[in-house]
């Protein structure tokens, strides 16, 4: 039988952190965002021109993690935020998973983007592969950082109230809800796209790195790798096709791990790990 939910230590995060953390994420984002939204002439003659590379930017896109960090310390210090970053260390998963991410979710892109009548691959600059291979290493430090948030406080902090699944569409809401302002700032991507689609590709990632998550104790490596994998510049812009695909792939992972989604036994739900479930977990 599966080992039920385990129970937060005492010097874990308490449950009651949601909240502030949450209050915190859209604070930093959707105020820093809301400045060029409602008044962007303003904003931009006191700090520049928005972009994807603005330190605003960033900033905002980091809320999360921010945010996180931020309630570990307040609960637990320093030996509790480096308790928590030997998450990262937790690395080993299933072949099956490796695969998912690796050689599945760029197939998903390419297909969309086929569908659209796009590229296989996103087209090269002038300057060669060189400068896309430098736009993906930045990357790694954007989208990403979130992961310290969203599955790194939030996911666990949920699962000890509701099963994985419904913490996926809860988080995956929350993630959606809160790119929001992004839709109406201009100088950044997502003024090109549907807000729609994107909410609702929002919340079928968070289910799809939901088994993931706990298959792998916690890990917050495999949901980096995750992200990373979905904002890679070499795929090709295949909204809104990869989100429609990829709700027909949720619906498959969700059925294929529907003893684990629907039942909170497993599920991870401490957020500062004890000192055993930072080891790598072993796959048979």
């Amino acid at each position: 039988m599966p080992a039920g939910p385990r129970s937060p230590s005492s010097t874990d995060i308490p449950s009651s952190a949601l909240i502030p953390f949450i209050f915190v994420t859209f604070l930093i984002t959707w105020g820093l965002t809301g400045i060029y939204v409602l008044a962007p002439d303003m904003a931009a003659g006191a700090f520049g021109e928005i972009s994807g590379s603005h330190p605003f930017f960033f900033l905002a896109t980091w809320a999360p993690a921010v945010a996180g960090f931020l309630i570990i310390a307040l609960h637990a210090g320093q030996s509790g935020i480096r308790a928590f970053l030997a998450r990262l260390l937790i690395w080993r998963g299933s072949w099956s998973w490796a695969a998912f991410m690796l050689i599945l979710i760029p197939l998903v892109f390419m297909a969309g983007s086929l569908i659209k009548g796009g590229p296989l691959l996103a087209r090269l600059p002038p300057e060669g592969a060189r400068v896309v291979v430098a736009v993906m290493i930045m990357m790694l430090f954007l989208g990403p950082v979130e992961e310290f948030g969203w599955r790194g406080v939030m996911q666990p902090l949920l699962q000890r109230q509701v099963a994985p699944f419904w913490a996926g569409v809860v988080i995956g809401a929350t993630w959606g809800l809160w790119h929001l302002p992004a839709f109406f700032l201009a100088g950044v991507v997502f003024t090109d796209w549907n807000f729609l689609p994107f909410f609702v590709g929002n919340v079928t990632l968070a289910v799809l790195i939901t088994p993931i998550f706990n298959h792998t104790r916690g890990s917050l490596f495999w949901p980096v790798l995750f992200h990373w994998q979905l904002i890679n510049p070499f795929w090709p812009d295949a909204q809104p096709w990869d989100t429609w695909i990829l709700v027909g792939v949720a619906v498959i992972v969700v059925w294929w791990n529907r003893k684990t989604m629907f039942s909170r036994d497993g599920a991870v739900t401490a957020v500062i790990p004890e000192t055993r479930a930072t080891e790598p977990r072993a796959t048979g």
